[in-house]
């Protein structure tokens, strides 16, 4: 590898980019799975990739073992930080002879463009994971096309780990990346506490998923908010709605299919509400629809064990079925709509994207951590609204407020009154057919991977108004 990796006492340590790299060199495919997976689901994954060996880190330990009996196909358990009779550690693996047979430059030089070099599990938003199988030539074509784009090579410099490796953009951009580029890369194992080490890392390229985005923005305005001088308070919040904080985000649109990113908006012409064009060597068409659509060398080789998926995935000229719904601008630009499963068709036949309405509604207020809107088949639309944490302890410090849990602060009018702002400020950007009528404040939070997140942070929409059918009910009762 050009780059090096580097941690900090108390990190992640950084031997999944050594370990992942030498299994690839092997001509094996490793893939990761999400460390908040369930035995069950590890099982899942397990089963479907017939991987034959498994690494983990003690904390992972429990959950491995039960999904590896369950699954039945892994042979070898490394475990990095422990040794086990009945394990490899990975002093072990480093210390083990493979024999005057084993030919290192042979072996990788034998890997070939159309080999498997991962499997991308996604996050099962609409059924169980399907695996996507991505090519040495997919990732290669994806760097090749973002070199183009935006010319990283000459930065080297300095890049942050902090996404789950199973996630197609740290493992794409920053784990594969890294080997083509050669930044340096700084571990981090808890996304809440990534940009203090931004501020240490100094990286020279950075990217997150929204809700990141939106975290930070939420602390920034609590902070602000929090801010005993009123008049520099008031100072700070004029200049921010004046001229933001002055950091340009250069928004793209991908996913685990397509290597990961298919368009970007270069960061010399930010064109705010779409997610650019389309990277060089990169199609993309709409179908009569509006369905997004995209052909070339970053298109997946198909989901494992799955071929009939695939096959209504991709189609016979190779152009492959986002599921987006999209329009392209005067610009050339791609503007993203919503998932097309996903739009909600209200009782007069109202077409409207819930994600541009949750959008405006996460905006709304930096008392609005996560939303969903209901409104599918029915006279108007209602919002389950979940408050955020870190700007729910300032709010309720500056109201003097006791309790600061999501239970406590659901029920206090102070904070049904900031929400209710928020969404009528949300309201004041939608059409009358897309506005909010009501809503429910929940008192819980939703974490990643649970029943209305999926690992990667994206609603998982039909649970999520199963588990709330009662509060969304209420909602409706005596509508006019």
């Amino acid at each position: 590898m050009e780059g090096a990796v580097t941690t900090r006492p108390g990190l992640r340590e950084p031997e999944f980019h050594l370990l992942d790299t030498a299994v690839a060199h092997l001509g094996a495919t490793p893939f990761s799975i999400y460390n908040t997976s369930s035995p069950e689901q590890i099982a899942y994954l397990l089963g479907d990739a017939a991987n034959r060996v498994m690494i983990v880190e003690t904390a992972f330990e429990a959950r491995a073992r039960t999904a590896i009996a369950e699954a039945g196909s892994v042979e070898r358990l490394v475990v990095l930080d422990a040794e086990r009779d009945d394990a490899i550690s990975l002093a072990d693996l480093e210390a083990a002879d493979p024999g005057p047979k084993f030919d290192f430059e042979a072996t990788w030089q034998a890997v070939r463009p159309d080999d498997v070099l991962t499997l991308i599990y996604t996050s099962g938003t609409t059924g169980p994971p399907k695996g996507v199988q991505l090519t040495h030539a997919n990732e290669l074509a994806e760097c090749r096309a973002l070199d183009a784009a935006t010319e990283w090579r000459s930065d080297g410099g300095a890049i942050v780990s902090f996404l789950p490796n199973a996630h197609i953009a740290d493992r794409g951009l920053n784990h594969y990346g890294q080997m083509v580029w050669g930044p340096t890369i700084t571990t981090c194992p808890d996304p809440a506490q990534v940009f203090a080490h931004v501020a240490d890392a100094r990286p020279t390229r950075f990217g997150s998923v929204p809700r990141m985005w939106e975290k930070l923005k939420a602390a920034l305005e609590a902070g602000i908010a929090a801010e005993p001088d009123e008049a520099r308070r008031t100072a700070t919040q004029e200049a921010i709605a004046l001229a933001a904080i002055g950091i340009p985000i250069c928004e793209v649109w991908g996913m685990s299919e397509l290597s990961c990113v298919a368009t970007l908006v270069p960061r010399e012409k930010i064109r705010f509400g779409t997610v650019g064009a389309p990277l060089p060597g990169t199609e993309i068409a709409l179908a009569h629809d509006g369905e997004v659509l995209v052909r070339g060398g970053i298109v997946m080789a198909g989901y494992r064990n799955q071929p009939d998926k695939t096959a209504e995935t991709i189609d016979g000229d190779g152009w492959l079925h986002t599921g987006d719904i999209g329009a392209f601008d005067e610009n050339g630009y791609l503007k993203m709509v919503d998932r097309k499963k996903e739009l909600i068709i209200n009782a007069a036949g109202k077409n409207m994207s819930p994600a541009n309405i949750e959008q405006h509604l996460k905006s709304g207020s930096p008392l609005i951590g996560q939303a969903i809107a209901i409104g599918d088949s029915r006279p108007y639309n209602v919002a389950l609204i979940v408050l955020d944490p870190d700007a729910s302890a300032a709010f309720a410090q500056r109201h003097g407020l006791p309790d600061p849990s999501p239970q406590a602060m659901s029920a206090e009018p102070a904070v049904r009154e900031e929400v209710e702002r928020g969404v009528e400020q949300a309201n004041s950007h939608l059409s009358r057919v897309e506005q909010i009528k009501r809503l429910t404040i929940l008192p819980t939070d939703w974490a990643p991977a649970g029943d209305e997140l999926t690992p990667t942070m994206k609603l998982k929409r039909r649970p999520t108004a199963e588990k709330y059918a009662a509060e969304i009910e209420s909602l409706y009762a005596n509508a006019p």
